[in-house]
């Protein structure tokens, strides 16, 4: 049964459909960087609340930016902006759902213009983004915005005055601000969904920055004028492979252009700072508190950290899938020892968690193997991760006198990775907008050790640091002389 409209009526009993009236949906939101991560959390929270009969003025209407999101577009007007989302439990058992909460969806490229009028539209209240670490154009040394990139130059040379259209995230968002002001219409918030500490804090301070080369005026007023909440966010959500779509049809009857699949576990923790209005998030189990740090800090200390300290020396160990590795008793105890000796200390008190279940919770849910999350997605775009996630624990412990050899290790093998090529002559594909710099940066290894280690965008002075580079460094070598997984044992059997 192809998915539509027209078909939601005729799948079997056991698919979940929108029991709302998707026709008395009107746009409420416009969401920046649909893909599976969004369509698994945000837009299923969003449809969540529309089953019990709220927030039916709060439809999502996607925006995508990059040529590659043209597939999302097709996708979405074939099956009138439905998509089923099929969360994957540990003994096996699929539950799939249609989510219904997206009303609309807009590439950018075909018509810019209808972005923007979406975005000017006093009915849209949230802006809402997911457009990944590295989309925020911070310079990993100074905190600042780095305005170098060529479609964010060509949205700066943009008549002041609005006359044409921007590419960029950041152009939309700036200028729509413009004409609402203009206008007279209320504000919209910006809410960031995005693996970042201070998400909302950091999109305030980019998108600010921004606005300040086009019009200072206009970036103090965004400044004072719109909201920016901070919120945590954290379901893993693997890519969507060819055989989940089979799955889907041959288990359930659904034909689906483009699933997303997930785990059980979700969260969301978020700030309540709206003044134009939210839905009721915690009516469907979102957490709305004051303070988001502490939350998101364990999140991406703990569970994104974790991450990569599993991928890169599970790829070199053979392993291919986030599973495999967690199952592993020699990886499992490897991470828990890093969360609960090295990450853990730098870690605020967390309201209501209790982090050692927590930990445990993590290793259960990296080992679930229905969800089959690849090291190859865990693994890309490293430059954007660890200096976010892992650099700042090492610091800490550093100035603290706390343990960081565990971490020292992950950026060892992440510099072992980058050579490109695995322990048995094998190429490995490296992914990430610096890949240049960071594969020759680890290709200089023996002839300079600390080679890699030498790039202060991505490690500050770790370089400058004795103890830490001491451990890199014998860390590298075993990496090479003995392999990732005899490097492992010997770490955990000396503890």
């Amino acid at each position: 049964m192809r998915l539509s409209q027209d078909t939601l009526g005729e799948l079997r009993a056991e698919v979940a459909r929108p029991a709302y009236d998707r026709s008395s949906v009107t746009p409420g939101i416009v969401h920046f960087g649909v893909g599976g991560f969004h369509r698994a959390h945000q837009a299923m929270y969003v449809d969540a609340l529309m089953n019990e009969g709220e927030a039916l003025d709060w439809g999502i209407v996607g925006v995508g930016l990059m040529p590659g999101d043209a597939r999302m577009r097709d996708a979405m007007e074939a099956q009138d902006n439905l998509f089923t989302l099929v969360v994957k439990h540990p003994d096996g058992h699929l539950e799939p759902r249609v989510i219904g909460s997206m009303v609309g969806y807009l590439f950018a490229p075909d018509d810019p213009g209808a972005v923007m009028d979406r975005l000017v539209d006093p009915a849209t209240r949230i802006v809402s983004l997911t457009v990944t670490e590295g989309g925020y154009h911070v310079n990993q040394v100074t905190g600042e915005f780095d305005a170098n990139d060529p479609v964010l130059q060509a949205d700066l040379s943009l008549d002041p005055d609005g006359e044409g259209i921007p590419q960029s995230m950041f152009g939309f968002v700036v200028e729509a601000a413009r004409r609402r002001r203009e206008a007279g219409t209320e504000p919209f918030a910006v809410m960031s969904c995005d693996n970042l500490p201070g998400n909302g804090d950091v999109a305030r301070k980019m998108i600010v920055a921004f606005a300040r080369l086009r019009d200072d005026e206009l970036g103090d007023w965004i400044e004072s004028n719109v909201a920016f909440p901070n919120c945590m966010v954290d379901r893993i959500t693997p890519v969507t492979s060819q055989d989940d779509i089979a799955a889907l049809a041959g288990t359930f009857d659904v034909e689906d252009a483009w699933p997303v699949v997930c785990e059980p576990y979700t969260q969301w923790v978020l700030e309540d700072h709206f003044p134009s209005g939210r839905p009721r998030f915690e009516d469907v189990g979102v957490q709305i508190v004051d303070d988001v740090v502490p939350y998101e800090l364990m999140k991406l200390r703990l569970l994104n950290a974790s991450h990569q300290a599993l991928c890169y020396l599970g790829h070199l160990s053979g392993y291919r899938y986030a599973h495999e590795v967690a199952q592993d008793p020699l990886f499992a105890e490897f991470l828990l020892g890093y969360m609960a000796e090295e990450a853990s200390p730098t870690l605020p008190e967390v309201p209501g968690v209790d982090l050692n279940v927590y930990r445990r919770q993590l290793i259960e849910r990296f080992a679930n193997p229905e969800v089959r999350d690849t090291l190859a997605r865990l693994c890309a775009e490293s430059s954007d991760r660890i200096p976010k996630w892992l650099v700042p624990v090492i610091q800490q412990n550093l100035e603290t006198g706390g343990a960081f050899e565990r971490s020292a290790l992950v950026v060892a093998s992440w510099a072992r990775y980058a050579e490109g090529v695995d322990e048995s002559g094998e190429p490995i594909e490296v992914v990430d907008r610096h890949k240049d710099k960071v594969m020759a940066a680890a290709r200089a290894y023996p002839d300079d050790e600390l080679a890699f280690l030498r790039d202060r965008d991505f490690f500050g002075n770790l370089v400058d640091s004795e103890p830490f580079t001491t451990a890199y460094t014998a860390f590298l070598k075993s990496l090479h002389d003995n392999g990732a997984r005899t490097t492992l044992e010997d770490l955990e059997s000396n503890r």
